[in-house]
């Protein structure tokens, strides 16, 4: 059962699509328009959303102000081993913000996506800081 929703601003949909479920194992729950999309992995739901005067999340803001991707609020996918899913990413040409950093809880890295929305892929060094719990 999904408990968790988190919505992304994307440039193009179907990019985003072939992105997420491609690199970062999400399935596509439904696709009813050009400008949205929802997937799925695990218990995270993820709604994409192309700026659109179609109404919905990429909907203009009635200041005039156009949603957009990019930022720095991510989501947090953990990996088993961080440093061969870089290399599978970096081969496949994908964009990464910076190179693998320690924390205490374990190895990061900023992955963005097709728009420039960030993933933050995460290694655990820590058993309480593995999303598996």
């Amino acid at each position: 059962m999904t408990t968790v929703g988190v919505r992304y601003i994307v440039d193009n949909v179907d990019d985003a699509i072939a992105f997420y479920c491609g690199h970062l194992g999400f399935r596509e729950l439904m696709h009813p328009a050009p400008t949205f999309a929802m997937l799925v992995r695990g218990e995270l739901r993820l709604a994409l959303s192309a700026p659109s005067q179609l109404g919905g999340g990429g909907q203009t803001m009635p200041d005039g102000t156009k949603p957009a991707p990019g930022g720095w609020n991510r989501i947090q996918v953990e990996v088993s081993d961080l440093a061969a899913t870089v290399k599978t990413m970096q081969d496949a040409g994908l964009h990464f913000r910076n190179d693998i950093v320690t924390g205490v809880g374990g190895r990061q890295i900023l992955l963005d996506d097709p728009s420039g929305n960030p993933i933050e892929l995460f290694e655990p060094s820590l058993p309480e800081a593995s999303l598996a719990q």
